[in-house]
Parts: structure tokens; C-alpha cells; sequence
């Protein structure tokens, strides 16, 4: 491989790294770099909600057999169209005998339970106040008198474990009595809570939905502020994408110049270090012809003198190779002194002081647009408050008079709970005083009971057992019917709300009857331009449950036009025009003149004759005087005249002398004149091939620069208005995500109802059934307790007559 070509071939390598450099460069275009709508974060402001998850399990334990007992006595389905009609007509419902009728059919599961009731408070007080007078009068075992039989004992037993198992039932019920008193009274206090927690709930919800509404587009703030700072910024901005595109092109075409510049430089020295070479050999030849000429004219004179014998026939050369200065170099290395003298350095200053100014101009040329830009943005500051929803106003007033009126009502409310807890108290203490008269009996019968023992003679302790359960039988006649009283107003009051309003709630009908009532247009709202906004309670129920945004559910889009509201064209239409408009072009740049241009034409054109050198150099170099001063030695030998022998053997010694000076001086000159020489040439070869492709490719970067400046201007700019738009466009399209798909999120909604729910049902309706039926099951266990003591006491209570079974 020659010079020359490895010059080419490191000129090609250091190319294709400012080729890659410049690419590198234009990957992290400012422009682009900037351009990130996503990295705008929009939040919405999500209120806070009180639980009202909590449920009073107090009463669950024995909701499952007073359900089912219920379902037992009503097992007919929701009564709508039963409802239906005695909603509608009211006022003359009393007067209508066949809804009364229908009324009275649906509730004959409730009529039959109350004839039960009802017969049971009738026959108690009967029965017992029969039974006292017949006791009185000796009958129904009043007579005391104990007929002893073989199988006494066995029916005592019988009638002992019988009572027994009666009394614990009854136990089982009286505690259930007052857990499910205590669960009502929880559930008394609690409700209070709950439901202004509820009230809060659905009041911090319907206040928060204008305020993210409105907090949505409140957040269009951050795209004005982010497009206004890159408004501002348009010169450093643009004008660094504007400047990069040019630098893609220009920044190649100046490293080649700038390396052609070193390489002119290396050049000029090398010639300058050639022709310091030329010099000092030119005057060292000088010099050795000096030397010599003195020398050729002390030989003349010898050889003329009559006394040298055969002088006449010697011819000795004393003359060196003639040195002639080569005119090509001269002419090379004028045209070299004036690309030196234009200073390319400048050329390639010059181009990047101009690129240097692009954002400059940029931000003058475009200071008129930049601020009608950011008015128009002001039209995007106007969204705030555009969504009007002033119409849940009466919603949040009807909530605040119902948190007013239950505010009111709670000390009644509390008052009456004290009352109802202390009488529902006393009922629990009853019938546990029965339970402690069966348990005292059953305990002090046995205890102080002899089997053999005359029933006349037994102890105080088993007669006192009998008076206690003869104590628990008259208590029980003289309460229970007032008992069932009770039993049976709870029973109809907690029986019917369950089955006409809990139970429906529960399983969804009660909804879904709502909505067949004429009810709509009672919950619907009118907006503050007439607008009425109609909508079905199970469906919102429903879609809260999903927790739905409130745009769909309550159909908000009657209301408010988004879609016109958050039209994109409407708020950049006016931004588009104004960069429409911008219209500037960068002043004309000469990358290089035509002087310079010339001035390198020369340098490629100009040739420097080498081979001349060479011929030079060469002949110097074949120089060799020793072979004349050989002659003159041999001529001296055949002299007999001494002193002409004598001189000439001194001229011939000078002439060596002058051969051995050459040899030290000139030729290592001429082999350093060599070397450089080589090199000079390399690298003269390489800058004509330099000097040829920069020009082409000036001249390529020079048409691209005229040609391709005004498009890069116009498609940058495009391209800073589209980012620009793209963060608008961004905003807009979160902006209508988040209002018809997040903005009031209902589920607080669902919430409230599901409290409501809790509260009346799962807590009050539950605790109040299982406090009646509690009582009832009591009650009913009363009648078997109240057979079996009157005739387990007769066992265990001393007799007046005496019999004795053998």
C-alpha cells in the first residue's frame, strides 16, 4: 500500500467518525428532547369519606330462625301492585273494602299468628284465674292429698326432667331476650351515627363533584404554563432544531476543511524545512567549488612549469555538478503562501459564528407570533368553571335539613330508648324471676325430699321447693298474656317491615318498585337553564354499586356539551394561524468565497517536478573526486624533479580533503533532503486529492445550505407547533377521560344506601324481631312450665292427709 493510498484511507476512517458524531448529535435534538406531553402529571382531588361499613352483629345469632319463621308466615312475594294501588289512592283506602280485602289476603299469614296471639291472652288470664278457684275449692290438686302408688316415684322423675329440659328452653330464650335487647339499644345509639355519617358522606360527595369538575379543568393551568415557557423559549428552542439540521450538513464539510488546513500547514513546512535543505546544500557546494577552483589554478601552474614531465598530458576535472533551483517548487509553494494567507481557519469561524446565531434570530424573527400564540392560549384558561352543576345545590340542602331534623330528633329518640331498655329490662328480669322459681323448685324439691317419708311429714326445704314452683306458675299466669301483648305489636310491626321492606331491599325488588312509582319526578334536578334531568333509582343504584362516574350515571351529558366544550380545533385553530403565518428566512451564507476557492484550485493544479530533484541529488551524490587526486599521485611518481613531485602530491591531498568534506556535509544533507522529500510528496499528493473532494463537497453543502434552509425553517417550525398542540391535545384527551369516567365516582352513593340498609334492617328490624321472638318462644314454653310445676309441686309440698302404700 502506498502513501498515498494510506492517506486516503485515514482521511476515509476520520469521516465516518464525524459522520457518526453528527448523528449522535442529531438524536438528542433539543426540539425533541422537549417535546414530552406525558411528562405532565394531572391529578384529581379524591374527598374523604367516613366508613359506615360497621354492621351489629349482636342479633345475627338468631336471625336465621326468625327469618325463616317469617318466611314461614308470609311466603308471598313482594306486594307491588298491591302497594301500588293503595299508594295511589290513599285518602280512601279505609272506605275501599277490596283493597282492604287484598290487604287483609296478603297479610293472612300475620292474621293467623295474631288469632294465635290473641287466643293466648284471651284463655291465659281465664285459665288461671279457673284454676286458682278450683284449687281454692280443692280441686285441680288442690286437695292436699298425695295417693302413694308403685309408680310414684317414676312419674316424679318423669315430670322432674320434663320441667327441667322446659326450663332451660326458657333460660335459652331469656338470654336471647337480653342480647337482642342490648343489640337493639347498640343498634339505637349506633343508628345515629351511621346515618350522619352517611349524610356526610353523600354531602362530601355531592360538594366534591363541582370542585373536580371544575379542578379538571382547572389543571389545563399546567399546560398553559408548560406552552408559554416553550413560547418563550422559541429561539433556544426552534432555533437549536433549526441549527442542528444545518449542522448535520455543515459540520462534515468543516472538519474536511479544518483537517485540509493541517494538512496545508504540514505541507508548508515541509516544503519550507526542503527548501532550508536546498539552501545550506547550495551553499556548501559553493563552498567545495571554491575549494577546488584554487585548487585547479595551483595545478595549472604547476603543470606549466618546463621541469614537470608529461604534465601536458594529464586533463583533471575539478568541477562539481552545476545545482540549478527547481521553479516548481516556487511556483507550489506560492500558491501554498496565499491558502495559508486566507486562513481557512476563519472560512470554518466564520460558518460557525453563523450557525451560532440561528436561535438568535430565530427568537427575533418570531417574537411578534410568540406573542399572539400565548393570547390565544388564554381561551384555555376560560375552561375553568365552564362545567355548571349549581343545580346539586338543592340536593346538598335537603341533606342539610335532614342532618337538622335528626339532630332534632335524637334527644326524643334517646329518651325513649332509655324508657323502652328499662321496660324491656324489666320483661327480661320476669321471666328469669320464672326461670329462678322453676330452678329453686327443682333444686330444694329433691334436696330435702325422703322417698320413704309420709307425704305429710316431709321437710320444710322440699315444701319449700313446691311453693317455689307453684311461685313460677302463678307469675306465669300473671304476665305471660300481658307478654304476648308485646310479642304480638313487635310481631307485626318488625314482621311486616322485614317482609315488606327488608326483605325486598336485600334481594333488589324494592328499587326496581320505586322506579315503577310515579316518583321520578321527584328526585329529578333541574338544571339552572330549565333542564331536567330524569333518571331510574335501581340503574343508579346499580351503577354506583360499580362505583360509576356520576357523568353517566346521572346523564350529564344533557346537561353539559363536552365534546363543544373540549374541542380541540376551537382552542388551537388560532395557534395554528399564527405559526401559519410566521414566515422568516436565515440571511444568505457564502460558506467559502470564490478567492479561496481559486486559491485552492491552484494548489491542485500546481506540480512539483521531484524526479528533477532526484536527477540532482543523484548526480551530487555520484560525486567522487579521489580518482583525480589518484591521477595526480601517479603522476607525481614519475616526476624527477622532487619539488614538482612534491607539489603535486599536495594538490592531491587538497583534492581529498575537499571529497572527504563533501562526504561529511552534503551527503547526509542529500539523504535527509531525501527523506523529507518522500514524505513531501505523500503528502503533496494527498492534499491535491483533499483539495478536490472539499471543493465538491463545499459546493454540495453550498446548494444545500441555498436550497434546503428555507424548508428546514418551515418543517421545524411545523414540527414545534405540533408539540406544542401535542400538549393541548394531551390535556384534552385526559381532561375527557377523567370527567366522564372518573370525575364523582358514586360508589359513597351505593354506600349511603347500603348504610341505610344496615341500619334499619340489619340492626333495628333484626334486634327488635329477635327480641319478640325471644319473648314469644318464651311464652310459649311458659304453657308446658306452667303444667309441669303445678304437678311436680304436689311431689315435694307437705300434704294434710296422709296414705300409705304397702
Amino acid at each position: 500500500m502506498g502513501p498515498c493510498e494510506r492517506g486516503q484511507r485515514w482521511w476515509s476512517i476520520a469521516t465516518v467518525g464525524v459522520l457518526l458524531v453528527q448523528l449522535s448529535q442529531a438524536q438528542t435534538n433539543p426540539l425533541q428532547a422537549s417535546c414530552l406531553p406525558d411528562r405532565i402529571q394531572y391529578g384529581i382531588a379524591y374527598p374523604n369519606y367516613n366508613d359506615t361499613t360497621g354492621k351489629n352483629p349482636a342479633a345475627s345469632f338468631i336471625s336465621a330462625p326468625v327469618q325463616s319463621f317469617l318466611r314461614t308466615v308470609q311466603p308471598r312475594p313482594f306486594p307491588k301492585d298491591l302497594i301500588q294501588e293503595v299508594y295511589q289512592d290513599i285518602p280512601k283506602i279505609t272506605s275501599d273494602q277490596a283493597v282492604i280485602r287484598k290487604v287483609l289476603q296478603y297479610e293472612i299469614g300475620f292474621l293467623v299468628c295474631a288469632a294465635i296471639g290473641v287466643l293466648y291472652i284471651v284463655l291465659m288470664p281465664i285459665v288461671g284465674f279457673f284454676l286458682a278457684c278450683c284449687r281454692c275449692c280443692g280441686n285441680c290438686g288442690g286437695n292436699m292429698y298425695q295417693e302413694q302408688t308403685a309408680a310414684i316415684q317414676c312419674r316424679r322423675r318423669t315430670l322432674y326432667w320434663s320441667l327441667l329440659v322446659t326450663t332451660v328452653i326458657i333460660f335459652a330464650g331469656n338470654i336471647c331476650m337480653y342480647r337482642s335487647n342490648q343489640a337493639l339499644r347498640q343498634s339505637v345509639e349506633d343508628g345515629f351515627q351511621d346515618v350522619n355519617h352517611t349524610l356526610d358522606n353523600v354531602g362530601t360527595f355531592v360538594n366534591a363533584l363541582p370542585k373536580q369538575a371544575n379542578g379538571v379543568l382547572d389543571e389545563s393551568l399546567k399546560v398553559i404554563r408548560v406552552v408559554t415557557e416553550n413560547i418563550d423559549a422559541v429561539g433556544p428552542q426552534l432555533g437549536s432544531a433549526i441549527q442542528g439540521r444545518i449542522r448535520e450538513a455543515l459540520d462534515p464539510t468543516l472538519e474536511s476543511v479544518r483537517y485540509m488546513d493541517e494538512e496545508t500547514k504540514k505541507v508548508d513546512r515541509q516544503v519550507k524545512d526542503l527548501n532550508s535543505m536546498l539552501k545550506t546544500l547550495e551553499d556548501n557546494m559553493r563552498d567545495h567549488q571554491t575549494s577546488l577552483d584554487a585548487v585547479k589554478s595551483d595545478l595549472n601552474a604547476i603543470v606549466s612549469k618546463p621541469e614537470c614531465v608529461r604534465c601536458s598530458e594529464i586533463n583533471v576535472e575539478l568541477t562539481l555538478p552545476d545545482y540549478k533551483h527547481n521553479t516548481s517548487m516556487s511556483q507550489f509553494q506560492s500558491a501554498l503562501d496565499k491558502v495559508i494567507e486566507v486562513n481557512l481557519t476563519s472560512v470554518i469561524t466564520e460558518a460557525l459564528t453563523h450557525v451560532n446565531s440561528i436561535p438568535e434570530t430565530v427568537a427575533v424573527e418570531t417574537r411578534d407570533v410568540a406573542e399572539k400564540t400565548k393570547r390565544e392560549l388564554e381561551l384555555i384558561s376560560d375552561l375553568s368553571g365552564q362545567i355548571d352543576l349549581s343545580f346539586l345545590s338543592s340536593v346538598d340542602d335537603m341533606l342539610n335539613q335532614a342532618s337538622r331534623e335528626i339532630h332534632k330528633a335524637t334527644p326524643l329518640v334517646e329518651k325513649a330508648e332509655q324508657i323502652r331498655w328499662k321496660v324491656t329490662i324489666a320483661l327480661c328480669c320476669v321471666v328469669l324471676l320464672v326461670v329462678v322459681c322453676n330452678i329453686l323448685g327443682l333444686v330444694l324439691g329433691p334436696v330435702g325430699l325422703q322417698h320413704s317419708e309420709d307425704p305429710t311429714k316431709r321437710s320444710q326445704t322440699a315444701d319449700c321447693g313446691g311453693t317455689f314452683l307453684m311461685m313460677s306458675a302463678g307469675i306465669s299466669f300473671l304476665f305471660s298474656w300481658l307478654f304476648m301483648i308485646i310479642v304480638l305489636v313487635l310481631f307485626i310491626l318488625g314482621g311486616n317491615v322485614y317482609t315488606v321492606l327488608c326483605q325486598p331491599w336485600s334481594e333488589g325488588e324494592l328499587l326496581e318498585f320505586v322506579d315503577s312509582l310515579d316518583l321520578v319526578s321527584q328526585l329529578s334536578f333541574t338544571t339552572a337553564s330549565g333542564d331536567q334531568i330524569k333518571f331510574n333509582i335501581s340503574g343508579v343504584y346499580s351503577d354506583c354499586q360499580k362505583n360509576q362516574p356520576v357523568w353517566s350515571t346521572l346523564h350529564l351529558d344533557q346537561v353539559v356539551d363536552l365534546e363543544t366544550l373540549l374541542n380541540i380545533s376551537k382552542y388551537t385553530s388560532g395557534i395554528k394561524e399564527e405559526f401559519e403565518k410566521l414566515d422568516f428566512s436565515l440571511s444568505d451564507f457564502t460558506l467559502m468565497t470564490p478567492t479561496v476557492k481559486q486559491e485552492l484550485n491552484k494548489i491542485s493544479a500546481e506540480s512539483v517536478d521531484f524526479s528533477a530533484f532526484r536527477q540532482q541529488m543523484s548526480n551530487i551524490s555520484g560525486l567522487n573526486l579521489n580518482s583525480t587526486a589518484d591521477q595526480l599521485e601517479q603522476l607525481a611518481n614519475t616526476q624527477t624533479n622532487s619539488q614538482t613531485k612534491a607539489e603535486l602530491l599536495a594538490q592531491a591531498d587538497k583534492i581529498r580533503q575537499i571529497q572527504s568534506s563533501i562526504e561529511m556535509t552534503t551527503f547526509p544533507l542529500l539523504q535527509r533532503m531525501e527523506s523529507t522529500m518522500i514524505d513531501l510528496e505523500t503528502t503533496v499528493n494527498k492534499l491535491k486529492g483533499l483539495v478536490t473532494e472539499i471543493l465538491k463537497r463545499v459546493d454540495a453543502t453550498q446548494t444545500f445550505l441555498n436550497t434546503q434552509t428555507s424548508q428546514i425553517v418551515k418543517t421545524e417550525s411545523k414540527e414545534f407547533l405540533n408539540c406544542q398542540l401535542s400538549y393541548i391535545v394531551a390535556y384534552m384527551n385526559w381532561a375527557r377521560t377523567a370527567i366522564t369516567e372518573k370525575v364523582g365516582q358514586c360508589g359513597p352513593v351505593a354506600n349511603a344506601v347500603d348504610s341505610v340498609e344496615t341500619v334499619v334492617c340489619s340492626n333495628l328490624t333484626e334486634s327488635l324481631n329477635a327480641f319478640w321472638f325471644s319473648l314469644g318462644w318464651c311464652l310459649i314454653f311458659f304453657i308446658p312450665s306452667i303444667i309441669l310445676t303445678i304437678k311436680l309441686a304436689k311431689y315435694y309440698r307437705r300434704m294434710k292427709y296422709s296414705d300409705v302404700h304397702e
